[in-house]
């Protein structure tokens, strides 16, 4: 979004017609979605739509199922009718990454990722709903169960969730007159020895002492062997069960790169020149999260890393070397020093190392909420984000549970399916009795009772 922005800005009508595709209509500002879901932001606000911001540009909503670049061509396929070829002349792929998984038993059934505005504001339902369920529960085992949140993955991502999402349940259970906060259980899973890999040790050590103190149990050097049922094994032989299970063990390149014919790295990245043209090939350029860039202020053979700090400021180089280049002009490569990190640990707490200087506490929040809002798109999303935020400092988060957003059509398709009555169903029965001398057809199982507790197909 922001290559074609710059793009559209920079380039006449006549020079150049830029179309984007993208499955989605809008663009999500990943590092506000702990906000969004611990109930900060409005998750509306942490979104950009395309058609808005990138006026003069074609926007088509699908999926892309290859690039065949050899061809110039790519398959799309839209939501509704058939896929179709779109020619093109120059390429600029940026699909991103998706959620690295690893084959751990009952991961697919429970776990929820966190990378996407519908999976926090899932996670922000399923939090309040756990609760609700605890208080209502009679089964002291149940109630456990409800009230165990487990995330598997110390970095960034999963920092910051959990923070935000304990803050906001902790908050909630000043409404809940039978629930005492230490009841809750939140427990932190991380294979490697430390978190916040992108900060130093001791920033590192720090934030542990912080989630330790309120209670949360992080478990280093730990694995994840089964979670079927929501039974959660670690390779240290613990056992618990838990009602809410949440990925964020880092990222991967798009899987739609292995589709194409452009080169890739070892990790499945697209490679590039530093210059973000893919190398070796011309008329196409990459960034962001799926493209290997070199690092040239950390030496040869280091590429950059899959952080929003590397992307915005990846998608305005290129977007000014594709201008350059256009034109006849010279292009020149990206170059950033890591400014550092900053990351939320709830309301009024965070951590953040910026040029080597470390702040802690509410100082470090208020500089994590100050960087992010002059990265956020558009002068309407920061407005936007502004009056949440100022909005918050004189009225309580809304602490409600819409759970009904996973399935909305639920209570409607269950009293749209036909029932039969008693009388209809015993004639229903002998009328498809089995002839003497067969076997009885086995049933296809009991019925599924919907949420007003009529059974539904």
């Amino acid at each position: 979004m922001y290559t074609a922005l710059r793009l559209r800005r920079k380039l006449r009508a006549a020079e150049a017609s830029i179309t984007v595709v993208e499955f989605n209509s809008y663009m999500t500002y990943q590092p506000f979605l702990p906000e969004a879901a611990a109930g900060n932001l409005e998750p509306r606000h942490v979104v950009v739509p395309l058609r808005k911001v990138l006026k003069g540009c074609r926007v088509i909503s699908g999926s892309v199922l290859s690039v065949t670049h050899e061809r110039r061509t790519a398959v799309v396929r839209p939501p509704l009718g058939d896929p179709f070829e779109l020619a093109y002349d120059i390429l600029v792929m940026c699909p991103g990454s998706v959620a690295r998984t690893l084959p751990i038993p009952g991961l697919a059934e429970q776990g929820v990722g966190f990378k996407s505005v519908a999976e926090a504001i899932y996670l922000r339902n399923q939090v309040i709903g756990r609760l609700d369920a605890a208080v209502s529960a009679t089964d002291l085992v149940v109630r456990r169960r409800a009230l165990t949140f487990l995330f598997i993955g110390g970095g960034y991502a999963g920092i910051e969730a959990l923070a935000e999402l304990e803050d906001m349940a902790r908050d909630a259970c000043s409404f809940y007159p039978d629930l005492n906060p230490s009841e809750m259980r939140w427990v932190l899973v991380e294979a490697s020895d430390r978190i916040l890999p992108e900060v130093s040790t001791a920033m590192g050590l720090y934030t542990v002492k912080q989630l330790e103190r309120r209670g949360i149990e992080v478990k280093l050097g730990t694995r994840v062997e089964s979670m079927v049922d929501g039974r959660v094994v670690l390779d240290n032989d613990e056992r618990f069960d838990a009602g809410t299970v949440v990925w964020t063990a880092g990222v991967k390149p798009h899987p739609l790169l292995a589709r194409t014919d452009l080169p890739l790295d070892e990790r499945g990245r697209v490679r590039t020149t530093a210059f973000l043209q893919v190398d070796g090939v011309s008329d196409a350029w990459a960034a962001g999260d799926c493209a290997a860039v070199p690092d040239l202020t950390r030496g040869e053979g280091e590429t950059t890393g899959p952080s929003a700090q590397h992307a915005v400021r990846q998608a305005a180089r290129l977007g000014e070397n594709l201008v350059a280049e256009l034109r006849r002009q010279p292009i020149h490569p990206y170059q950033h020093r890591y400014a550092g990190s900053v990351a939320s640990l709830g309301l009024h707490k965070g951590v953040a190392e910026v040029y080597g200087v470390r702040l802690r506490g509410w100082p470090a929040w208020l500089m994590h909420r100050t960087y992010h809002l002059s990265r956020v798109p558009t002068v309407n999303r920061k407005v936007r984000v502004m009056a949440d935020w100022t909005l918050a400092l004189f009225f309580r988060r809304e602490i409600v549970s819409l759970g009904s957003f996973a399935d909305p059509r639920a209570e409607f398709r269950s009293v749209a399916t036909p029932t039969l009555s008693s009388d209809q169903a015993a004639h229903a029965d002998s009328t498809q009795a089995p002839a003497s001398g067969s076997s009885p057809a086995r049933p296809a199982g009991p019925p599924v009772a919907g949420p007003s507790g009529v059974p539904t197909a």
